[in-house]
């Protein structure tokens, strides 16, 4: 029997029975597309976090109170010296680093006569729009100078600007933070969600006037802009030595870029595997539902084996016939469900345009190999059932 004759013969079969096949394709489109959509949504997760990270630059290091272990987790006890302004000077000086940038971060409201807005205030100096690439859509950054000497100077994000303002300049005009009265001498330029921070919402003073504002003598956060990006591992270790010099202990963590990737990255990529073993699940349920169909199927047309047997099929073109049938019931269904999965994919970017999720081309590989597995897998019993009929029996049903 040929390839084309087998084909046919397996479709001619499934037509008889439209709505019985149309339910176990269902089944396995349904399988197949959770699989493909979990797995573009995690590897879509996964490369957004690259790209935040990569939005930083790639020579990037930060510094934060406190020692861990594990690369890439929020430090917990064992601080016994604060970051302080004399560590970022200390820091700034090192020959590896290009530019570095203090942190002091709270949230207070911040007014425009009789409109406010709570918001993230980031305490900071001229460089951290450097070591963070943000562009200035009007007027200036923090100028540049000594950190000890404050100011009253403030950059809006531009939400906040939109939202204090409503269409007017707010360029030269007063607000407060708290009870502290700052002039706005620039807007940021849209910039969205950038790791922790809605940039977009932020607003940004001076290090040494937010740490006052606030009553802090510490830094929250330390970022270190490397020369070259091959000497990143030993800026790493010329600040860590640079920091126990001075502090007379092991206490703080310098987190490089690449191991705060590689930290998400491998968390996203566990948690995308196990969503697609979930959605696994419901692809063994398909298999299931083949392998009943099939039965039936061997059940109902019990006279027909027998007569192909008794025109001289032999068992296994028996067996291949019935084989046919279960592969192209779930090669159909895979090919259904990678076109459900890839538009609710597009339907899913249309909404969140700036989320890049795309099925990777071996998801794709994958779900097409597994819906073939699962086609010859839960068809073989069937198939080798029909083989196994008496000709004679077949003919007269029993």
């Amino acid at each position: 029997m040929r390839l084309l004759d087998l084909l046919g013969f397996a479709a001619g079969a499934l037509r008889g029975h439209r709505l019985r096949t149309t339910l176990s394709v269902a089944g396995v489109a349904v399988g197949i597309a959770a699989v493909v959509a979990l797995t573009a949504l995690g590897e879509g997760a996964r490369a957004y976090v690259v790209d935040q990270f990569a939005a930083l630059g790639s020579n990037l290091l930060i510094v934060l109170p406190g020692k861990v272990e594990t690369t890439g987790a929020a430090p917990f006890g064992g601080v016994t010296h604060d970051l302080t302004l004399d560590d970022y000077r200390a820091i700034a000086r090192l020959p590896r680093v290009r530019r570095s940038a203090p942190m002091a971060v709270a949230t207070d409201s911040v007014r425009y006569r009789d409109r406010g807005r709570d918001v993230p205030v980031l305490g900071t100096t001229a460089d951290f729009a450097d070591v963070r690439r943000l562009e200035v859509g009007s007027g200036a950054f923090l100028s540049a100078g000594d950190p000890e000497e404050g100011g009253n100077e403030i950059v809006l994000g531009v939400t906040v600007a939109n939202e204090l303002f409503r269409g007017e300049s707010p360029l030269g005009q007063v607000v407060r933070v708290g009870p502290w009265r700052f002039r706005v001498v620039g807007v940021l330029a849209p910039r969205g969600q950038s790791l922790s921070f809605n940039i977009d919402d932020v607003v940004f003073v001076p290090v040494r006037t937010a740490m006052r504002v606030f009553n802090r003598s510490s830094l929250f956060r330390i970022l270190v802009d490397v020369r070259m990006r091959d000497e990143l591992a030993l800026a790493k270790r010329d600040v860590e030595g640079l920091m126990r010099e001075r502090h007379r202990a092991d206490d703080v963590t310098v987190i490089t870029q690449d191991a705060l990737i590689a930290a998400f990255s491998s968390i996203l990529r566990v948690l995308t595997l196990a969503l697609v073993g979930i959605a696994s699940v419901s692809l063994a349920v398909a298999g299931v539902g083949i392998m009943n169909v099939m039965l039936v199927s061997v059940t109902e047309r019990r006279a027909e084996i027998g007569l192909l047997k008794a025109l001289g099929a032999r068992d296994r073109q028996v067996l291949a016939a019935f084989l046919a049938e279960a592969v192209l019931l779930a090669l159909t269904g895979g090919v259904a469900g990678l076109a459900i999965g890839a538009a609710a994919i597009r339907v899913f970017v249309g909404i969140y345009p700036s989320f890049p999720a795309s099925p990777p081309a071996w998801a794709v590989a994958a779900a097409l190999g597994v819906s073939l597995a699962v086609g010859v897998g839960f068809g073989v019993w069937p198939a080798r059932r029909a083989t196994r009929l008496d000709p004679v029996a077949a003919l007269a049903r029993r």
